[in-house]
């Protein structure tokens, strides 16, 4: 929300008073309590008819400091509110002549006692940020509607990252960004998962804590500064530090929660009818045949609108006319090895023989007057489930259930961004808070369902929508991107904001959603997907089958598809470091390489997990370029052998069968026997590929099971021209030494390994 104009002037119609001073303190066991005038009190006289703005500091985690400030105490607190895990931190509270100071961890904050009021935050003696005079604003609208503003510095550099998924650019600085749901697609500043927290490149985040409309300028208003505001008579906002970007990002999840781990099967390739295809029995029979056929293995198939009558979404009963026996149907499908994936929203159509029920019970969303509450888009006259009501939750997962009954085994959670502001909830939350929570409650409702029935182990949704928590209910996906490469590029920008708020698992319409793709887009857009922590075919009105889109394109799935399966000991290692930490699969480069500055704003290339550094390709002529990141080293592309030295741009023309895969130096890679399917044992009959090491160094790498747990470790040491692989779980298989100029492969034995590096294979 912009309220200056320019630098010394107001928008016409708004009022804004700023805090000036701290005239008074009071100061508990772990809570610092300021109250700020809004304008300077020289005597007690000037206490009358002033007002007041109340600052708390409190913290709520090593190294986490929470501000919150407030005009008025009085206002009823309203659900929903964001589920926060606080620990026990006790903070240190102290005063000299000119400041007061609260540390929480490594973290401080000073606060001057003087004229001009300013905070500074400070990790380790290091300032990260601060808040100047004239920064906390209480401001009134032209429509008589109060919010609580903050400013914090933006310093010569600084760069701001996150704020959810969001298709704009990857940096944020001159974005004006409002924390509100929509079903936009992935062309416009509009976001389908918007999430109140930013990360800084100088080491810190910021997170605000309220499902409002938040409204962040991203120095947009002023050019020097982060402007955020709430509306209403509160504004709880909380500074998070770490010793690397990624812990900062841990300490951010530890506060909301961690992703939770996804079946290893989920990583296997999705393939979906599309949405308004024709499609039966028959179609998904050739499908899915068709794939096998071909040598292509599929892990799950995705039944998408059409599995129910048309204006009866959601009924959740087969259409009988294209699906007369569904459960047999299912059970052939399964048979075949598949899991099976259907699509779901939280609206019910009037047409739906769900509806009366459902209205019957209260179980939908009300208007003011107690009417359900009902519109015409999407579809008619559909109402929206009320996840605030136990029965309503009872009751629709109770729909769900029997098709778990049936076969099914997860759900695409579609849609849960329409959500009016002006509708009555069951407990009674706040509408305008609830737009943006609600989709945190419907898939939760979801998630928790298969949880109950298959196992946490097993447990896993297709996502669009999602609020601050939402990460706890993995996978989402990018929403409805257009057949072409610059939507593409967005959805991989959208991607890697989308990590940076503690989202762990992410995947996109490979070959886009609206229109129709062309074999050429095709064929790079399925090595972007097939290198994603998730990978799903799915369109609008074209089939994504690859055959239809040429034989080469049939090659190139094959190819992708069987790599990702054997790199699936790897990436089930990533998942499991992804779940501890908060930290995503799919990440910006400035995640992992903070300290060299050319990686600052790289969006076209990302690291899938700690060893694999991915350039997708974004044109019809096969050209990249790439930026290999400063290590000691050089970086070798896992497809082509290329050594790279560190710290330079390339540009480089690539076939269908290749784009830029580089495998950062010291790397241990191991590698799985299955092509086939993606959950099996990892442990047998492996490939152990250690990159490029440095002499007298070692490096050490862990295999986890299909359930995440930690089966067998492999120890590297290089002492000179020696290596010795510590092989104590009596792994089976080969070990590769990548070099710069040359590969070579040993047998693996058990116990300790020692190859002499003779520069043969």
């Amino acid at each position: 929300m912009k309220y200056s104009d320019g630098g010394w002037l107001l928008k016409e119609g708004f009022e804004v008073k700023y805090a000036v001073h701290v005239y008074d303190v009071q100061q508990q066991a772990d809570k610092l309590i300021l109250y700020l005038p809004y304008s300077h009190v020289a005597h007690k006289g000037g206490t009358l008819d002033g007002g007041l703005l109340t600052m708390e500091v409190t913290t709520p985690h090593e190294d986490v400091i929470a501000i919150k400030t407030y005009n008025y105490k009085g206002i009823q607190k309203q659900n929903p509110h964001f589920e926060i895990t606080k620990g026990l931190v006790e903070p240190a509270i102290s005063e000299d002549e000119t400041t007061y100071r609260y540390q929480a961890g490594k973290l401080a904050l000073v606060i001057t006692k003087g004229e001009d009021l300013t905070m500074s935050f400070y990790y380790q003696d290091r300032l990260l940020v601060q808040s100047f005079p004239r920064s906390k604003a209480y401001v009134v609208d032209p429509d008589g509607h109060p919010h609580i503003s903050e400013q914090l510095s933006l310093g010569v550099g600084e760069k701001i990252y996150g704020l959810g998924e969001r298709f704009t650019n990857f940096v944020k600085n001159g974005q004006s960004v409002d924390i509100w749901n929509a079903d936009g697609g992935t062309g416009t500043e509009q976001a389908y998962k918007n999430i109140p927290f930013y990360l800084s490149n100088q080491g810190y985040g910021v997170f605000v804590n309220s499902p409002d409309k938040v409204s962040f300028e991203v120095g947009s208003e002023k050019v020097s500064r982060v402007q955020f505001s709430v509306p209403g008579e509160e504004l709880e906002y909380y500074v998070i530090a770490g010793d690397t970007l990624k812990a900062v990002l841990g300490n951010y999840t530890d506060l909301t929660g961690k992703p939770a781990l996804p079946p290893a099967w989920s990583f296997g390739l999705w393939l979906s009818t599309s949405f308004l295809t024709d499609y039966d029995e028959a179609t998904v029979n050739s499908f899915v045949d068709g794939m096998m056929e071909r040598d292509i293995p599929l892990e799950v198939f995705h039944f998408d609108c059409l599995w129910m009558r048309e204006y009866e979404w959601c009924n959740f009963t087969w259409d009988e006319r294209t699906f007369p026996d569904p459960i047999n149907m299912l059970r052939r499908l399964k048979e075949k090895g598949l899991k099976i994936c259907v699509w779901i929203n939280p609206y019910i159509g009037q047409k739906s023989p769900l509806f009366d029920e459902g209205m019957a019970q209260g179980y939908f969303l009300k208007r003011g007057n107690g009417d359900v509450w009902q519109w015409d888009k999407w579809q008619a006259g559909m109402a929206i489930v009320d996840f605030t009501n136990p029965d309503a939750v009872a009751w629709y997962q109770g729909k769900l259930k029997t098709l778990l009954d049936m076969g099914v085994d997860c759900f695409k959670t579609d849609f849960g961004e329409r959500i009016p502001t002006d509708a009555v909830y069951f407990d009674g939350s706040d509408p305008e808070k609830m737009h943006n929570y609600y989709a945190y409650l419907y898939n939760e409702v979801v998630f928790d369902l298969l949880v109950a029935e298959k196992g946490q182990q097993d447990a896993v949704v297709f996502a669009r929508s999602a609020s601050v928590g939402s990460q706890k209910f993995p996978v989402h996906w990018g929403g409805d991107s257009t057949s072409d490469y610059p939507s593409m590029a967005e959805s991989l920008r959208a991607g890697l904001s989308f990590g940076l708020g503690g989202f762990g698992y992410w995947s996109h319409d490979i070959s886009g959603f609206e229109a129709g793709a062309d074999p050429d887009l095709y064929k790079r857009w399925t090595q972007f997907g097939l290198l994603s922590s998730h990978s799903r075919y799915h369109g609008s009105w074209q089939y994504k089958v690859p055959w239809l889109y040429g034989e080469e394109a049939v090659a190139v799935t094959r190819f992708f598809t069987k790599m990702k399966l054997r790199l699936m000991p790897y990436l089930q290692n990533q998942s499991v470091k992804t779940a501890a930490s908060g930290v995503p699969m799919m990440r910006p480069m400035v995640l992992d390489f903070p300290e060299d500055i050319a990686t600052h704003e790289l969006d076209r290339q990302y690291m899938l997990g700690d060893g694999l550094l991915i350039a997708p390709i974004f044109n019809q002529t096969g050209q990249v370029q790439f930026y290999v990141p400063e290590t000691a080293g050089d970086w070798l592309d896992y497809l082509t052998g290329k050594a790279y030295a560190p710290g330079k741009w390339y540009q480089e023309t690539c076939d269908y069968f290749h784009l830029p895969m580089l495998v950062k130096p010291g790397t241990i890679l191991i590698m799985g026997s299955n092509e086939k399917q993606a959950e099996y044992d990892y442990t047998k009959n492996i490939e152990v590929n250690l990159f490029n090491p440095q002499s007298n160094s070692s490096y050490q790498e862990t295999i986890c099971d299909t359930s995440g747990k930690v089966v067998a470790t492999i120890t590297c040491e290089m002492k000179g021209e020696r290596l010795v692989v510590d092989n104590n779980d009596n792994l089976t298989g080969k070990f590769v030494l990548h070099l710069a100029c040359e590969k070579l492969t040993y047998s693996l034995s058990a116990g300790k390994n020692q190859f002499l590096l003779t520069r043969t294979s």
